[in-house]
């Protein structure tokens, strides 16, 4: 059967609600939702399983549909209910939302396991050798500076912005980028001094 006759078959479960009573008892309510439910429930079902192909998913994004729709207030003057209509809109909205989570999560799932992958490869011995003696190298020129072209560098390259610098360092916004050219020639001045031109 196709999308088509079963949307014609929920407009008729449609018709079939507003004649088993959607006025404003509840009673009448309780007795035409359960009407519906009984007679949709399966072509839900069958909509939702060919967008998503899974059985028990389908099932439950149904259930979320008739929970939703037991939960929307219909008006008792409004003629034109079409119930079939709104049911078949939440079923593929839903179930296309699934395949978007279920996208997102293998997308998510990969990141993860491709990061669990790198971290348990293990660190390199002689790539940590290097990055500390690196380190040391760096800390040593910096030593040789002054305080405040050591700070200005460290923060620097710490992510702050040359607002952010001169707010913490007290200086002249405008200033910022010369003292901070000024620095970054006095450090490899430094760096030279102590180990050449290594790179």
């Amino acid at each position: 059967m196709g999308i088509s006759a079963e949307k014609s078959k929920i407009g008729q479960a449609s018709a079939n609600y507003e004649m088993v009573g959607s006025g404003g008892e509840r009673e009448g309510t309780e007795s035409a939702f359960e009407f519906i439910f009984l007679q949709d429930y399966p072509r839900i079902v069958a909509i939702v399983m060919r967008l998503v192909g899974d059985r028990a998913l389908a099932e439950e994004l149904a259930n979320d549909v008739f929970l939703k729709f037991y939960r929307r207030p219909l008006k008792p003057f409004d003629q034109d209910h079409n119930i079939g209509g709104w049911l078949y809109r939440t079923a593929t909205r839903l179930g296309i939302d699934a395949l978007r989570a279920a996208a997102r999560r293998k997308r998510y799932e990969g990141m993860a396991s491709a990061n669990a992958l790198e971290a348990n490869t293990g660190p390199d011995p002689l790539s940590d050798a290097l990055r500390n003696e690196k380190r040391q190298q760096v800390r040593a020129a910096l030593a040789r500076l002054k305080p405040a072209q050591a700070q200005l560098l460290i923060l620097r390259y710490s992510g702050l912005s040359y607002k952010e610098l001169a707010s913490a360092l007290k200086i002249k916004p405008s200033s910022v980028g010369t003292l901070l050219a000024r620095a970054e020639d006095e450090f490899e001045k430094r760096y030279r001094e102590l180990y050449g031109s290594e790179e």
